[in-house]
């Protein structure tokens, strides 16, 4: 669902997050514990580095070294951010609801608690999340133009787009304009829906499930959903060579 750039990119922001709030508590004194001796002499201090996932690099193998944080559990929670929290949440509740009808009206519904089926605890989605469909005359998106309240459990970490001031003040402004910089272009007859989410009301797109895919299996159909069709700002598509026969 995401290419190796993007993967490597959630990966590291998950590493800084991560390592940083580690090195938030530990004493400055530790910082500079390796240091307290004589300089009276010559010795070369090695630059720190410039690129933040070089400096990443550096504090996580400090940390690691002091025994302040376990490599393995650092692993596995960015294994749970990039493989079961996240968009592959989203994509299979997307992907349920193009196979049986009624529970895609109980997530149209009750969206927590439909969610909740699939594995997700319903305090995780929170009882505060609208599901919006999309259908050939109707097209809704998702934008926060306050902050960035985005419905984490089910997509995952926002992208820095979505954070971004731009698309937070043009996604209003300009929707279609918006949505053509994303690579779609809507008919003049479809109906363009920004919904501006808070801190009290998420939202999350129920994507058109692609013509031609009606022989395809539920996992297969969730390996189609991509994180911004549910946000909005894409369609799904079959992939090249169309549905395996």
């Amino acid at each position: 669902m995401a290419d190796d750039k993007t993967s490597m990119d959630r990966r590291g922001f998950l590493k800084r997050a991560a390592t940083g709030a580690v090195a938030a508590a530990v004493p400055s004194s530790m910082h500079s514990q390796d240091h307290d001796h004589d300089h009276d002499h010559d010795h070369d201090h090695q630059v720190v580095p410039s690129d933040p996932a070089l400096r990443t690099k550096a504090l996580e193998s400090l940390l690691v070294e002091k025994g302040l944080v376990d490599q393995a559990a650092l692993d596995a929670l960015i294994d749970t951010f990039e493989h079961k929290v996240g968009p592959r949440n989203g994509a299979k509740v997307v992907a349920r609801a193009w196979i049986d009808p009624n529970y895609k009206a109980r997530l149209l519904s009750d969206a927590a608690s439909a969610i909740a089926e699939i594995g997700l605890g319903k305090s995780a989605v929170g009882d505060h999340t609208l599901v919006l469909e999309n259908t050939p005359k109707i097209h809704n998106f998702v934008v926060c133009t306050l902050c960035s309240c985005y419905p984490w459990s089910v997509l995952g970490l926002p992208p820095m787009w979505y954070k971004s001031t731009a698309y937070r003040s043009r996604a209003v402004i300009d929707p279609r304009g918006v949505l053509r910089e994303f690579g779609l272009q809507l008919d003049d007859d479809v109906e363009v829906r920004v919904w501006d989410s808070t801190a009290e009301l998420r939202y999350f797109v129920l994507p058109e499930r692609p013509p031609g895919s009606e022989n395809m299996s539920e996992s297969e159909l969730a390996e189609l959903v991509t994180r911004d069709a549910m946000v909005g700002v894409a369609k799904v598509s079959m992939p090249a060579g169309g549905a395996k026969a």
